[in-house]
């Protein structure tokens, strides 16, 4: 696993002038060079040919006079650029599908409801007024239409208001959003044409600097302080990748443990001098790197490459050194005593401990608030609780469980769904989070589990959830700890009869009765009791809507 490790700040004051313009000479060359490399990837794809007989290696090595190391860390900075590039327009490609099958699930429902409306119409228009199932309409005796809504309700007092107040406008409003989602699907269908012969390239200096020479007052006015920044944000970072039969890892970079000291040869040949490059954080693996490399007979074998980066800050320098470490060798793979199941969710992170039987012990949760916070914020808060957690495994002397998700493309649909729903979508730091938890563990010898994520939550809900007298989320977890240790959720006996017996594997009978109890979570406590197998399911308690009771009816008829 590499790590890359910060220096402290080097100021350009406290270093000599020489240095310093032979620094910026170096970063300059060597970003053109990388340019040039990424753009001859461009256009070699877009064009679909060779532009060169040679490889891209000699062709930069021999058009910018750069020796070997430089020009294949420019050529790899390039590649690396283009294929991280491409993957990103693949996924944009996924995402623009998403949102067309997003598009066409609302035009659907959309359309149907207009043909209810002219239905509607039509019997209204011949004066045998008729509404579809399952429609908050009323007909009363004395000719009054009523509609109940879920804050308040509406009346008309004969079908003609009805008609012109209502239908008329429903229908001519509905007939505009299935216009408005037509031309948004056409859009759509385009980009994902577009994007599909799209070959990507890059603007080296950020697409926000860029344009703002021509938007920013300032820059607009005085045009040379703004190509004055601009290529400085062009040649801000070297990054000279590491050779494993080099003497200290590195052919440009040598690096002396003992006074701290950071020699570069340049691409003049010229060595450069760095004093004091002192990293806060990491200083005695980085010496340990050096010195193991520098003491290693049998480099070509047994040799680990040092990568390091100069990233130029207009008033100093930092230095970065990337190196192999290895993972920590004491880390506690055993699920003998059990494991720690865990739920991640956007404002917490509910956890239970599961015995080695996969049975219930205990369960809680570590609460945070990630709105209105800043990326840097979020990553200190999430990996405040990440610590937490893993605090908690490690007194219990348990391996953590957690879920294996990909939240990409689910953020991206359901546009048209529930604003609440898709607020928390979208603050839901998935990545962020389960990296926080990964590092911890490795650092205090914590071992992580990924699991299928499949119906943990429905399976948690309607069979945990009571029984225990849990929340649904640590119920999920409970679920996912036991799935860690291999146990499987069958359903319990008083749902079973309700999944068709064609259902073969566990998990579509969670499916099944996901679909049956399409109910508020909370009522879930009142209609039935896991360990009454034959108490039966209560679909008259009063605490479901009319609506509910009418789809349980239905639904376990």
């Amino acid at each position: 696993m590499k790590k890359a490790y910060f220096s402290r700040r080097l100021y350009k004051s406290e270093i000599d002038i020489l240095n310093v313009a032979e620094t910026s000479y170096a970063l300059e060359l060597f970003n053109r060079a990388k340019r040039f490399a990424f753009q001859t990837l461009v256009r070699e794809k877009r064009w679909k040919q060779k532009l060169y007989q040679e490889s891209l290696h000699i062709v930069v090595k021999k058009k910018y006079g750069l020796n070997d190391y430089f020009a294949n860390s420019a050529v790899r900075e390039a590649n690396a650029l283009f294929s991280s590039l491409m993957e990103l327009n693949q996924l944009y490609i996924r995402q623009t599908e998403e949102e067309i099958k997003d598009v066409k699930k609302k035009l659907k429902n959309e359309r149907k409801l207009l043909t209810q409306l002219r239905k509607i119409k039509e019997s209204c228009m011949k004066g045998n007024l008729r509404f579809p199932k399952n429609w908050n309409f009323s007909l009363h005796d004395s000719g009054i239409v009523s509609l109940d809504l879920k804050d308040r309700s509406l009346i008309w007092m004969n079908f003609y208001l009805f008609e012109h107040r209502y239908l008329d406008v429903k229908i001519k409003r509905t007939k505009a959003k299935i216009g408005r989602l037509k031309h948004r699907l056409d859009r759509l269908e385009q980009k994902k044409v577009k994007l599909k012969e799209h070959i990507p390239s890059a603007v080296f200096g950020g697409k926000k600097l860029f344009k703002q020479q021509f938007t920013k007052e300032e820059f607009i006015k005085d045009h040379e302080a703004w190509r004055k920044l601009f290529l400085a944000a062009r040649n801000k970072e070297m990054l000279i990748s590491g050779r494993k039969d080099a003497g200290s890892g590195n052919f440009v970079f040598h690096y002396n443990p003992e006074t701290n000291e950071l020699h570069m040869t340049s691409v003049t040949g010229k060595v450069v001098n760095f004093p004091g490059v002192v990293f806060p954080y990491g200083q005695e693996i980085v010496n340990k790197a050096v010195t193991e490399q520098i003491q290693c007979k049998n480099k070509k074998e047994y040799g680990k490459p040092i990568s390091w980066s100069v990233e130029d800050h207009g008033e100093y320098y930092i230095i970065k050194c990337i190196v192999d470490v290895e993972s920590n060798p004491y880390i506690n793979f055993s699920t003998s005593d059990g494991v720690i199941g865990v739920d991640c969710n956007y404002n917490h992170i509910a956890w239970a401990d599961v015995s080695r039987d996969g049975n219930f012990l205990e369960s809680g949760k570590l609460t945070f608030s990630i709105e209105g916070k800043t990326s840097g914020q979020i990553t200190k808060i999430l990996e405040t609780e990440a610590i937490a957690l893993v605090d908690i495994a490690v007194r219990k002397k348990k391996p953590i469980v957690l879920e294996k998700l990909d939240t990409t493309l689910s953020k991206t649909g359901n546009k048209y769904g529930n604003k609440k729903a898709n607020r928390m979508k979208s603050m839901f730091a998935y990545r962020k989070m389960i990296q926080a938890i990964k590092s911890r563990a490795d650092k205090m010898g914590v071992a992580v589990i990924e699991v299928n994520p499949a119906f943990t939550s429905v399976s948690g809900k309607l069979k945990y959830m009571r029984k225990f007298g849990i929340s649904i989320h640590q119920a999920a977890a409970f679920t996912i700890g036991r799935r860690g240790l291999g146990y499987k959720e069958k359903a319990p006996k008083v749902l079973k009869k309700y999944v068709s017996k064609d259902a073969s594997h566990h998990w579509r009978h969670w499916s099944i009765l996901d679909r049956k109890f399409s109910v508020r979570t909370h009522t879930l406590y009142h209609l039935f009791n896991v360990n009454q197998p034959y108490q039966g399911i209560d679909v008259f308690h009063p605490s479901l809507s009319e609506e509910e009771k009418r789809q349980l009816i239905k639904a376990l008829a």
